[in-house]
């Protein structure tokens, strides 16, 4: 039976047949992504089709079977026309009991069966594929406020049921992804970021042990079961999406170091397995990422916990926890803009305003240098595999990279060349214009970093090109005679003028502010300097 009988069966059938036929259509077609073009038309009249069939008064089963349905077939962008409208997305609210304002559509209720809260589900299902895959929708979805209805629907306490929860959440985060003006308003109007903090509470059965600390978890804790991850994941990423719109109110500041708190206690939990662990942690950096900096002192001050003396008394369990996930992304070696760009953000950003984690930071991934026999760039520590990165491919990993080192050298010129030579350090030194040395603008304490003996006596013969001691290289010039080194020097000299003529190269000079000029204006500039110190002599 094709989509013409189908479609013919929706229209007049029985409710029985309709059930039946779609049913195996949905068997079918379950793991169908990619349709055919030619039945595109077929596809839109079946969609119109099933929504006449919702509007009626059938059966929950038969509900459920034509949401199915439409679910898959929503996967398709260029037929959602009928769906995307209010009336089609009204009739898909309507189904998933998201009470909207201005409406009567009543809230799900405990004593619903569970053939009705499959409908609810399935309702919701539609609702975030429709919403994803149609600008249209999105549009009707600001329309009728619907993200306000979301937020009244996860208030009631009668929205326990997992799918119900996951699939809300959800959808809130597709509309605070899509529609900038929904983010504003879940922000401002609908008081989402505490509803969404009161979710984490309860999926995570959060215990406060002090204003912005959360209880530890104990030793014999089990890992955060499947069900509760997904719902947290889901809840962090709209919490991510509403965080992007400026907040300067006092109340969201506490709020947002409530968050802070728990973003914490997430980082010291682990998940199912180990990449669920990862994803789980990855929204938490996300989202802490996003958080004002003043905030991340939450992370290191839990006094209940205790800390380590050598740090002011700060707990350090987060911070560390953030090391070991930024080498896991490096050691991955792929997708590092958006696996690994985040959480080196945060620690950059966290160790220019907060000593402590600076220091901790600095201790395990720039340790004193004692040996300095290999570049900086070859082994296996953190320093060897951020000091690659610097002259990667991708510009946001390799800046991001290079500001992270910069940062633990206090943002020292000498220091960050000492870690990892003038080769690899130079992109961040022309994008600052510090090539003649310096400082950055961020102002640090004052202790001092100190050397290893070891590094005090091999500091002499290190390269500071590259950053390390190099085997003595023979003098390609040692037995040319005084003519013949004035020819080499001469024929350089023509092949440089050939190549910048024919403008394939461009000789650049350091001007006296440590940024780089064409060659001529450089030399231009140090004239005139020299020509007014020595007219002011």
């Amino acid at each position: 039976m094709g989509l013409s009988d189908i479609l013919a069966l929706v229209e007049s059938g029985s409710e029985e047949q309709i059930n039946r036929r779609l049913h195996e259509y949905n068997t079918e077609n379950c793991k169908t992504f990619a349709f055919d073009s030619k039945e595109e038309d077929a596809r839109k009249k079946l969609c119109q089709g099933l929504l006449t069939v919702l509007r009626r008064p059938v059966q929950s089963q038969c509900q459920s079977t034509c949401l199915e349905t439409m679910r898959i077939l929503s996967r398709d962008k260029r037929v959602l026309g009928p769906v995307a409208t209010i009336e089609g997305i009204l009739t898909l609210v309507r189904l998933a009991q998201i009470p909207l304002p201005a409406t009567d559509i009543e809230p799900l209720g405990e004593t619903k069966s569970a053939a009705e809260k499959r409908v609810v589900v399935e309702a919701l299902k539609c609702l975030c594929n429709v919403v994803f895959n149609s600008v249209a929708a999105q549009q009707v979805g600001a329309d009728v406020q619907l993200a306000s209805g979301l937020c009244a629907y996860l208030r009631s306490s009668s929205s326990t049921q997992h799918e119900v929860v996951l699939f809300s959440l959800r959808l809130m985060f597709l509309l605070s992804a899509l529609r900038p003006d929904i983010r504003r308003v879940l922000c401002k109007e609908t008081g989402a970021i505490v509803l969404l903090t009161e979710v984490l509470e309860r999926t995570l059965d959060v215990r406060w042990a002090g204003p912005y600390e959360v209880a530890p978890p104990d030793h014999q804790t089990l890992p955060i079961p499947q069900e509760k991850s997904e719902q947290v994941m889901e809840a962090l990423k709209a919490l991510f999406n509403i965080t992007m719109t400026d907040s300067s109110d006092e109340d969201d500041y506490h709020q947002l170091r409530l968050i802070a708190g728990i973003l914490r206690h997430i980082l010291m939990l682990k998940a199912q397995t180990e990449e669920k662990t990862e994803d789980i942690h990855s929204h938490a950096i996300n989202l802490l990422s996003n958080l004002p900096v003043s905030c991340l002192d939450v992370l290191i001050d839990v006094p209940l916990q205790g800390g380590l003396e050598k740090y002011g008394g700060k707990n350090m369990d987060a911070v560390q926890v953030l090391v070991d996930f930024m080498e896991k992304r490096i050691d991955k070696g792929c997708n590092y803009k958006e696996g690994l760009t985040p959480v080196l953000s945060l620690m950059t950003e966290s160790s220019r305003y907060h000593r402590e984690i600076r220091r901790y930071l600095k201790a395990k991934v720039l340790p004193p240098l004692k040996d300095v026999k290999e570049r900086p760039e070859v082994g296996t520590t953190i320093r060897n595999k951020l000091v690659r990165l610097m002259t990667h491919v991708d510009m946001g990993v390799k800046q991001g990279a290079a500001e992270f080192l910069f940062v633990l050298c206090k943002e020292s010129v000498d220091n960050l060349l000492k870690y990892t030579g003038y080769g690899n350090a130079a992109g961040l030194l022309v994008a600052r214009g510090l090539l003649a040395g310096g400082r950055g603008e961020t102002e640090y304490s004052a202790d001092e970093d100190s050397d290893t003996e070891e590094y005090k006596s091999a500091k002499p013969f290190i390269n500071p090109i590259t950053g390390h001691i190099e085997e003595p290289m023979p003098n390609p010039i040692e037995d040319m005679t005084e003519e013949q080194k004035e020819y080499e020097a001469q024929k350089l000299v023509n092949m440089i003028g050939e190549l910048s003529r024919q403008q394939l190269i461009r000789p650049m000079g350091v001007k006296k502010d440590g940024s780089l000029a064409p060659l001529e204006e450089a030399i231009h500039q140090c004239s005139v300097d020299d020509s007014c110190e020595s007219d002011s002599d």
